[in-house]
């Protein structure tokens, strides 16, 4: 939900009076055009209060926090082990996978194995939004999601498969769900896991706490949805091929 440009400038002003627009846009590195149209339409997006939060030292979600339509945000609990867990890419399970399988026969990871274990894969990663909804799914969490919103089932779902999520539908998720209302707008990209007030380390430390079998199913159940997604990728390249082919 975009911010009102009232309640922006009000913002705006408190973190840089006497500053002029010019000035703004460029330590921000937003396009003076653009932040004047979204001025003019009354409209401001929750990506422009996050870079010029950022130009000014100022914490993206503190920010957004406070604006009434964010407010919630101001609730800073931690992620969960699942949230923490579907934010680390798939080629980083592989990797650990592979990792694990250099224990000795004693089952103690191999100390050269995991010191050379590569830093994880910042998030989001290519299907971070989807992979965050199902860990916090209940099984009624879409229809929650699309009562409390409006939105309908099926743009909830065309969103999750193309891995974004609005702002305000991703905060919606959260509250629907009863996790940190922070958590989406981390996997959707649009802040940091610092700036949502993830603990240092606190995806590694939650993938090192996976048992090897909890690893394995994981990874596996990864590459069948990879696997699944590449498979209809090839169906419709064929497709096309098709078409220009009888197009001539």
């Amino acid at each position: 939900m975009p911010i009102p440009a009232k309640a922006f400038q009000r913002w705006l002003h408190g973190i840089a009076p006497n500053t002029s627009t010019s000035d703004i846009c460029r330590v921000s590195g937003i396009k003076r055009t653009t932040l004047a149209q979204q001025l003019v339409r009354g409209k401001v997006a929750e990506t422009t209060v996050v870079s010029i939060s950022r130009a000014y030292n100022v914490n993206p979600v503190s920010a957004l926090a406070a604006f009434d339509a964010y407010s919630q945000l101001t609730d800073t609990r931690p992620p969960s082990r699942s949230e923490l867990v579907s934010q680390i890419s798939t080629p980083d399970l592989l990797r650990a996978v592979l990792a694990r399988s250099a224990a000795d026969p004693g089952g103690v990871p191999a100390a050269a194995a995991l010191a050379g274990s590569p830093a994880l894969e910042p998030a989001p990663h290519a299907t971070s939004v989807k992979n965050w909804v199902e860990a916090i799914d209940d099984g009624e969490l879409r229809h929650r999601v699309s009562a409390a919103t409006g939105i309908a089932p099926q743009n909830y779902s065309a969103q999750l498969t193309a891995n974004r999520l609005a702002p305000e539908l991703a905060v919606a998720t959260s509250l629907a769900a009863g996790v940190a209302p922070a958590s989406g707008l981390v996997a959707t990209g649009l802040v940091t896991e610092a700036e949502a007030g993830w603990p240092p380390g606190a995806r590694q430390a939650a993938l090192d706490s996976l048992s090897d079998g909890e690893l394995t199913t994981l990874a596996g159940d990864r590459l069948q949805t990879l696997g699944r997604a590449l498979r209809r990728q090839e169906h419709d390249h064929e497709k096309t091929e098709k078409i220009w082919e009888n197009l001539g």
